[in-house]
């Protein structure tokens, strides 16, 4: 059993530290250290694109260029990296990323593996044969509600926005992202989750950068992987793909996996069952 690990948790694309917070609140009374990073240019230290603050102008938010835009990959790793140091004088450390935060796992376990007791993806992309997160990203059929998402949630072009841009705040598409993201979680409580927990805009670059893992370290640091089997944003099929293609790098460390019942923002809407499960990593 880990001996009094911190539990350093990464979100995902677009979102805000607040996506951890009941799975912090479970580890905490577990009696378990447990830090949500806020990644650069989120949260706190995001700027919103022209248009977005209230009230809104839907026109000038759909062509302005984000603030955000120029943040890489390598950005998100060196700030969480730092975090894992610090974190490490105190003890064993498990990252645990979500979504597109795997990304960022891979990058600070490909530089530092000797800082990391364990490694957890939360329905994350974990890229090993195809680089990028965007190479992963699932292309469904066009009844599908990914794809009808993609067609009125995300707006303005990425070509000249330099993100993947959404507006939380629309009231029009609560319905549709609550359906996409969190289906099992009261409807009532979606509006809150979009306002706190995902802001406008996510770097287009850190979602083509590669995110590859180093197949040299990266395969023997413990590592597990919590699938979500009502996913309809990272399906289990392509879960169980990354899932698959990092075992078969390695013959002497496998993905430990688990299954819950659970939409994409599981750490919102399952927090008990992710955290006994971080709890119980042995």
């Amino acid at each position: 059993m880990i001996t009094s690990p911190t539990f350093v948790l990464v979100p995902g694309a677009g979102a805000t530290s607040f996506l951890w917070n009941p799975v912090v609140t479970e580890l905490a009374l577990r009696g378990h250290r447990a830090l949500p990073v806020e990644l650069p240019g989120h949260g706190f230290d995001t700027v919103f694109p022209a248009g977005y603050d209230c009230p809104q102008d839907t026109a000038a938010l759909a062509s302005a260029p984000s603030p955000v835009a120029e943040l890489l990959l390598q950005d998100y790793v060196e700030h969480t990296l730092a975090i894992v140091r610090r974190a490490a004088e105190h003890g064993p450390v498990v990252l645990v990323g979500h979504s597109m935060g795997g990304s960022t796992v891979t990058g600070v376990a490909n530089a530092a593996p000797e800082l990391l007791a364990h490694i957890v993806y939360v329905c994350a992309y974990c890229c090993v044969e195809l680089p990028s997160v965007a190479a992963y990203a699932p292309r469904p059929a066009a009844d599908d509600i990914l794809s009808i998402a993609r067609k009125t949630v995300w707006i303005g072009d990425p070509r000249k926005t330099g993100t993947a841009r959404t507006n939380p705040r629309d009231g029009g598409v609560v319905t549709i992202q609550h359906e996409l993201l969190m289906a099992e979680l009261d409807p009532v409580l979606a509006p809150a989750v979009l306002n706190y927990a995902l802001q406008p805009d996510e770097s287009m670059r850190v979602m083509l950068a590669d995110a590859s893992v180093d197949r040299e370290s990266w395969p023997k640091i413990p590592r597990t992987y919590i699938r979500t089997t009502a996913d309809r944003v990272l399906p289990t099929s392509v879960q169980d793909r990354m899932i698959a293609e990092a075992d078969a790098l390695s013959s002497g460390v496998s993905f430990a996996v688990h299954s819950l019942e659970a939409s994409h923002f599981v750490p919102l809407t399952r927090p008990v069952a992710v955290a006994e499960i971080l709890a119980g990593l042995g």
